[in-house]
């Protein structure tokens, strides 16, 4: 190829790329392309703050790793939690003080396993509470709730169990309580929590405490039926017993003749409340847990199925009695309800009545219909 030829190639290739800018900007005007600036500014604020969190975790990892004294625990921000401190005898350490501590800036529970003389031979803040957020250094974590040594998986060695009390500070369950549970397994080395496990116990309830955590993962009890079953015959097979006097069937407009199926499991002394919407054939049309974060269903009051939002169709409300722990442990109760709205494809959970209707202990299913009713302009008469 001669230099001519190079030549008039060069300049066909400057002329094709002048024809392409002229083209796109012509095409795309002026706020497109602000908004590939503003785009480019984003990914370089997001790329900053990914650096930061880079950072803040090895500061984090540095001041975890070096504590290497009991003592020294409180000097590398972290707050022990005295009254949750036990003496366990292990395979791999012999006998130490388990001491769990809270990191102070960030949230994070974090587990010593601390020799008589104060020194620290094993440290581990792998846990599924220290990962509920996933991709961020800070987590929900508040107070740990409950630590309970029991052999889970048969091998002869003691296992620990964790309940924790955690708070988000933004979304749904901001200023809620809500459980977190663990399950670490002593190897040879030290311990180590199995994350499937862990997900397992917490996706489907059975956080609520040490027993509940001890008779799913030691004795092979388990809640995951109640959110998967699809049928009734599988929910009844399961152990799901039925509460006999509020089951009875109603008529939905968009899904049809129903079977209002209220019931209970009960697993380590705790009762998990559901309500299932069943059809003709017996297959589950449509499941509710009205009990929330509650431990226990104390009593069920009533279930009403009537159009509260005067849409036509209609909606169903539950009210019961719970049961909970309290601050030191003792058993509490309260009264609660829930309102589940029917749409063209199913149903859907109220959350602006009860932010402005609340419950009392007193209040009676009928009660709550009405108020709720009266919150969406219905009178009394109608």
């Amino acid at each position: 190829m001669n230099r001519n030829t190079v030549h008039r190639k060069i300049k066909r290739n400057k002329f094709i790329a002048l024809t392409v800018v002229i083209l796109l900007c012509a095409r795309y005007p002026l706020s497109v392309l602000a908004a590939g600036e503003d785009a480019a500014e984003t990914a370089k604020q997001e790329a900053e703050a990914d650096r930061q969190l880079i950072a803040d975790y090895h500061d984090y990892q540095e001041r975890l790793n070096a504590i290497e004294y009991q003592w020294e625990i409180g000097e590398n921000g972290f707050e022990t939690i005295d009254n949750q401190i036990f003496p366990l005898e292990t395979e791999c350490f012999g006998t130490v003080s388990l001491v769990p501590a809270l990191e102070k800036m960030y949230h994070r529970l974090v587990l010593f396993w601390v020799k008589e003389d104060g020194s620290i031979v094993y440290r581990t803040d792998r846990l599924a509470v220290d990962s509920w957020y996933e991709g961020s250094l800070e987590q929900p974590c508040r107070e740990l709730s409950a630590v309970a040594f029991q052999d889970l998986n048969r091998d002869g060695r003691t296992d620990i169990v964790l309940t924790t009390n955690c708070r988000n500070k933004t979304g749904d369950y901001a200023s809620r309580d809500y459980k977190v549970g663990d399950a670490l397994f002593q190897s040879d080395s030290g311990f180590y929590c199995d994350y499937r496990i862990s997900d397992k116990i917490n996706r489907f309830g059975m956080n609520k405490s040490a027993e509940s955590i001890v008779a799913y993962v030691r004795d092979g009890y388990s809640t995951e039926f109640l959110y998967t079953a699809s049928t009734r015959a599988e929910l009844i097979r399961n152990g799901f017993s039925v509460i006999k006097e509020q089951d009875y069937s109603r008529q939905f407009e968009k899904l049809g003749y129903l079977e209002v199926l209220p019931g209970t499991y009960t697993m380590a002394k705790f009762s998990t409340f559901m309500l299932y919407l069943i059809n003709e054939q017996g297959d589950i049309v449509w499941s509710f847990q009205p009990m929330g974060d509650f431990d226990n269903l104390y009593a069920l009051k009533g279930i009403a199925c009537r159009d509260i939002d005067g849409d036509g169709m209609k909606d169903i409300l539950v009210l019961a009695r719970y049961s909970y722990a309290g601050n030191d442990n003792e058993l509490m109760t309260k009264s609660d309800y829930a309102i589940y709205y029917q749409r063209t494809d199913g149903f859907e959970t109220d959350t602006e009545v009860k932010s402005k209707v609340p419950c009392r202990d007193e209040d009676t299913v009928a009660e709550l219909v009405e108020k709720a009713r009266a919150y969406w302009g219905w009178s009394p008469e109608t």
